[in-house]
């Protein structure tokens, strides 16, 4: 699917992920809470959520305490996001991190993307990586799939013809193995299951 294909796309069903969105944050905040003792995310200051959608992600980590900006390449989710009143304090941007990110080198404490790089391509998630890895100075999430796929996931993934299976296969060696222009994109790459059939992949940028 085209990048621009995809706006449409995200546009067109963003009224639908609205209607998720307190049931998002509430499980949204059982993660974060429950994956503390590895890494507190309200120890930092600064976070830059990849992919923010309407915004559920970003509002958890605003009540944990943290800066938060949220960028997203469909302007009707970020409309969503933006329209909460609970989001006033977020910073909603539109960008795509595939065309780089307007921001200077190591601008934020953690970055992190939630479902967004199983949908992507091999070289876009390279593409991803190493741009995350560059606007930020301690760490990097990746939340998305690990290897236990539900049937009805792998009949949806099928039919959506992405990358997914070769991403859940090869998700920690191709973190750890990423280069862009000559550079790795991280230093290590940890991986913690939050959920019978999710991880966060958590990756030390480069200085």
């Amino acid at each position: 699917m085209s990048k621009k294909n995809s706006s449409l796309l995200f546009n067109s069903i963003a009224p639908v992920y609205g209607l998720f969105y307190d049931a998002q944050k509430k499980r949204f905040a059982e993660v974060i809470e429950g994956v503390e003792k590895e890494l507190d995310l309200s120890s930092f200051e600064t976070i830059i959520d990849i992919g923010c959608g309407t915004g559920a992600l970003c509002s958890v980590l605003n009540d944990k305490g943290l800066s938060v900006t949220g960028i997203d390449p469909a302007d009707k989710m970020l409309e969503i996001a933006r329209n909460k009143q609970e989001n006033k304090d977020i910073s909603f941007i539109q960008a795509d991190v595939l065309e780089g990110l307007p921001f200077d080198d190591k601008s934020f404490d953690i970055a992190i993307a939630s479902y967004v790089a199983h949908g992507l391509k091999a070289e876009e998630r390279k593409r991803m990586y190493a741009e995350m890895s560059r606007v930020t100075n301690q760490w990097v999430v990746i939340y998305d799939y690990n290897d236990e796929r539900s049937l009805l996931i792998t009949i949806i993934e099928w039919l959506e013809g992405g990358d997914y299976f070769h991403f859940i296969k090869y998700a920690e060696p191709e973190m750890r193995d990423c280069v862009s222009e000559m550079k790795s994109c991280f230093s290590e790459v940890k991986v913690i299951n939050v959920d019978t059939r999710a991880a966060w992949y958590i990756c030390k940028p480069y200085a």
